[in-house]
């Protein structure tokens, strides 16, 4: 499974690079995340509980980044291991330019999985994987610039059921 994405941070690129190899910044922003512990020198060992689709696993991992160009770029990798739910295992390559008003974030995701996770189908494990994705970049994005401003105009949005059928 590969994405990519680019995301705008108001934060500079020095802010953003720091956050990145924060255990703290880290445990907050992986989704699932119990125990984040380490350094960027040494790697970082995790605990993260996650459900996907009817499994529900509890993976211990090992993070490691390289390729460190300070405020610029970084190859982050994991590898996890779920028991019998199986085995996760990936990497991003992240890139940070200066914009005005902060940074430009920039990932190349790649991912794949092992054991019963494997057998849960492509449409389910790319779907997990994507929104693990979105997760922790919102929760880094949050962690940075604070929670969103409250838009008082607008409107609420109008419930929908199954299927995209407004409920009546």
């Amino acid at each position: 499974m590969q994405m990519s994405d680019t995301r705008q941070i108001a934060a500079s690129p020095a802010q953003v690079y720091a956050a990145l190899l924060d255990p703290q910044v880290l445990k907050a922003c992986v989704p699932g995340a119990t125990e984040v512990e380490g350094s960027a020198a040494d790697g970082y060992v995790a605990t993260v509980v996650q459900k996907v689709g009817p499994v529900k696993a509890t993976f211990k991992g090992e993070v490691s980044m390289s390729d460190m160009v300070q405020d610029t770029s970084m190859r982050i990798d994991g590898a996890g291991k779920g028991g019998a739910a199986g085995f996760a295992k990936g990497g991003a390559n992240v890139r940070l330019e200066a914009t005005e008003g902060g940074c430009a974030l920039s990932y190349d995701v790649d991912a794949k999985v092992g054991g019963k996770l494997a057998q849960l189908g492509s449409r389910i494990i790319d779907g997990f994987a994507k929104k693990m994705a979105e997760q922790f970049f919102d929760n880094l994005q949050t962690a940075l610039e604070g929670p969103a401003e409250p838009n008082d105009e607008a409107e609420p949005e109008e419930k929908k059921g199954w299927f995209g059928r407004k409920k009546s």
